[in-house]
């Protein structure tokens, strides 16, 4: 099982980072192990490591169907139901390695750094368009993050297209698909939570 990251797919997020990169002419990808995973609503413990550890509210979709080399006009089939994640990042680290040209795996891939909601909506509850969806993040029961995924630079369709011209998809893997515009760091004693479609589907405490 792969959890595939999408970076800067909302204009107004890769603007609020402030490093003077330029917007992406297609989708920039990464990668995080499995053990990044943190199910159940269990609780984030901040790692030592880091002094300035951020949430970032993204919707997930999960593969159904092998996908190898696929046609973005195919791409809806790999696809029925999505949730929600945390991609939580090391800033402070993300800095330094964009500073000094170093990969990503530090900030992006250590352990519980990939919250994930255990419910996945079926998108026909949702309306049925993948890019007509609005979901939100709270920090301390006060929104942070409201996203509408047709603010996103690149589709979800376009998203596995290019993806799986680099990489198998197989039945599983979970795609996160980018975050919007309201990154910002949290502490001990913070409370998260992510809302789609009327369905709590995060709510988990900061440690």
């Amino acid at each position: 099982m792969k959890i595939i990251c999408i970076g800067r797919n909302y204009a107004d997020h890769a603007v609020e980072l402030h490093d003077g990169a330029e917007l992406p002419k297609e989708p920039l990808f990464f990668l995080k192990p499995d053990t990044a995973l943190l199910r159940n609503n269990d609780p984030f413990y901040i790692p030592s490591f880091s002094n300035e550890v951020h949430y970032e509210c993204e919707l997930v979709v999960k593969i159904t169907r092998l996908a190898k080399h696929i046609d973005e006009r195919f791409a809806s089939r790999c696809y029925e139901e999505v949730g929600l994640g945390i991609d939580f990042t090391a800033r402070d680290l993300q800095r330094e390695a964009i500073a000094k040209g170093l990969p990503w795996e530090l900030c992006k891939g250590f352990d519980h750094s990939a919250a994930l909601s255990n419910q996945f909506v079926p998108l026909a509850e949702l309306g049925g368009d993948v890019q007509n969806l609005e979901f939100e993040m709270l920090l301390n029961d006060e929104v942070r993050q409201h996203g509408f995924t047709r603010d996103m630079l690149f589709t979800v369709d376009q998203i596995i297209a290019h993806v799986s011209k680099y990489m198998t998809l197989r039945i599983g893997d979970l795609i996160y698909t980018g975050t919007p515009v309201g990154v910002g760091p949290v502490k001990v004693g913070d409370n998260i939570k992510a809302r789609i479609g009327g369905h709590t589907l995060l709510d988990f405490d900061v440690m």
